[in-house]
């Protein structure tokens, strides 16, 4: 990372402060009130320096600072969806680990779903938090990357991991009597492994990238978290081969997990029209609506955001949608799950 700043440097006070003591002072009756206005200077340099240095280390997230007059109701709610998100996820953690019966693929994938949401949340909001709370819009460095680092880790991993999810549901639905022997421990491994490299080399990708870009000492960011639309524009370098990687990658990441899951629907749906009784179709459907209404909310909303493109008029638009997939879907997602779930409905009544 290579920061670039005015090139202003400490001046040589150390040189006055040699030429007014020259000869022990002899010749300076005053040399006391001298030295110690070159003192004072020497200090004050050192002083401005140092709180220089300090603002170059550090970005500024605008965050919801044009809303100064509701910033205590902001912060209530980021606060209420925050605690909910934290709270539920890891009592739907807690549930399926305890539980014996939900010990199958499908609260397998939910467990790793629950754990990605509670991280990045974790990343973001309580930061969030604290600009809205504290006026304080500046973030380090360090921690802008690490924001950048799990938020596009656990995008990433959440994108393939709804679409083993859709898979579960179709081997379920569609082939049944091959669904023990097809969704085995061994599987089902390999598959949240598989969603976990695929998230790790992206963030390490996106880390590599940026990190050889150039910052101005004073940075701002509109918006609430460190997103990678709203950090390349401030770079000092030309980014525009990062802004094609970031399409690509999200036509490739989002698009092909999005038909993917679309695609297992199609069949799950199909084979769900052909069952006799409403009672099987209810059952049957019941099992995946959860999960449609979280690819929908998830799925659209990452995309609008990534794939539109970027106006002044824009930016506040793309805080709101932000906020749907960080802080309204993973808040969402337990009282989905579990309020549409017999099994999980059974298990917390117990």
């Amino acid at each position: 990372m290579t920061f670039i700043w005015g090139g202003k440097h400490v001046v040589g006070s150390r040189q006055i402060l040699q030429q007014i003591t020259k000869n022990g002072g002899l010749n300076l009756p005053d040399v006391a009130l001298y030295n110690h206005a070159a003192v004072l200077r020497i200090l004050k340099d050192w002083i401005h320096a140092a709180s220089f240095y300090t603002n170059l280390q550090a970005l500024h997230l605008l965050a919801f600072s044009r809303y100064s007059r509701v910033q205590i109701v902001i912060f209530i709610i980021i606060l209420i969806m925050y605690l909910l998100c934290i709270i539920g996820n890891m009592l739907v953690a807690i549930i399926v680990c305890f539980t014996s019966r939900l010990h199958t693929p499908m609260y397998l994938f939910l467990s790793i779903l629950t754990f990605l949401d509670v991280v990045y949340v974790s990343v973001i909001l309580p930061k969030l938090l604290a600009i809205t709370m504290t006026g304080d819009t500046s973030i380090s460095y360090p921690g802008c990357f690490t924001q950048i680092f799990f938020y596009v880790f656990c995008i990433g991993t959440e994108f393939f991991l709804l679409t083993t999810m859709a898979y579960d549901r179709y081997v379920a639905i569609c082939i049944p009597l091959h669904y023990i022997m097809m969704m085995d421990r061994r599987t089902c491994l390999i598959l949240a492994t598989f969603c976990f490299i695929v998230g790790t080399f992206n963030s390490l990708m996106y880390a590599l990238l940026i990190s050889q870009l150039s910052f101005p000492s004073f940075n701002e960011i509109n918006h609430f978290f460190c997103h990678m639309k709203s950090v390349l524009p401030t770079s000092c370098n030309d980014s525009t081969s990062i802004e094609i990687l970031i399409t690509v990658d999200g036509l490739v990441l989002g698009f092909v997990t999005f038909i993917l899951i679309i695609t297992s629907y199609m069949y799950i749906i199909s084979t769900i029209l052909k069952i006799h009784t409403s009672a099987g179709r209810y059952k049957a459907f019941s099992s995946c609506s959860s999960h449609i209404i979280i690819v929908v909310l998830f799925c659209l909303t990452s995309l609008t955001l990534n794939m539109k493109p970027e106006t002044e008029l824009s930016q506040e638009q793309d805080k709101i949608l932000s906020m749907v997939y960080i802080a309204l879907v993973p808040m969402l997602n337990p009282l989905v799950y579990s309020l549409r779930n017999k099994d999980v409905l059974r298990a917390i009544s117990l």
